[in-house]
């Protein structure tokens, strides 16, 4: 069983959800030479987060990006965490609403993802830095 291990420095994004699967892609060269095996991605952050869903129509990303802001509003009353201003807290709620990690099966040399799957960046605050993913590959 082989295993590889990196992490992915991704440049800033803005707010909303982008799709990340081929930057994984390059960052694992590697990846073409397994059978099978997983991939678990892990972001660095707790306030942004990663998710698989529709990868080919960008209004579904926009939508999430819609429903989430409804979902998780800014300036509640009731929050105390707002140190770094009004998308702090909803940022950290969204993170932990949609998690930190997603898992994708290796076959053949490839993500055995859905047709119309990817994998997301779920950024939450409006004026984030770049975002830091591990990579975690193993298989055979």
């Amino acid at each position: 069983m082989q295993y590889i291990q990196r992490e992915l420095q991704l440049s800033p994004y803005r707010r909303g959800f982008h799709l990340i699967t081929n930057d994984i892609i390059r960052a694992l060269p590697e990846l073409a030479t397994l059978q099978q095996g997983l991939l678990h991605v892990f972001i660095k952050h707790s306030s942004a987060s990663l998710t698989v869903n529709e990868n080919a129509d960008p209004t579904v990303r926009g939508d999430f990006e819609r429903f989430f802001s409804r979902a998780v509003p800014e300036n509640e009353p009731y929050y105390q965490h707002n140190d770094e201003g009004p998308d702090d807290m909803p940022a950290h709620l969204k993170a932990s609403l949609l998690g930190s990690s997603v898992t994708v099966p290796v076959t053949e040399g490839r993500l055995n993802l859905g047709i119309w799957q990817g994998i997301y960046l779920g950024e939450h605050r409006d004026r984030a830095s770049g975002r830091t993913l591990v990579l975690t590959l193993h298989g055979r």
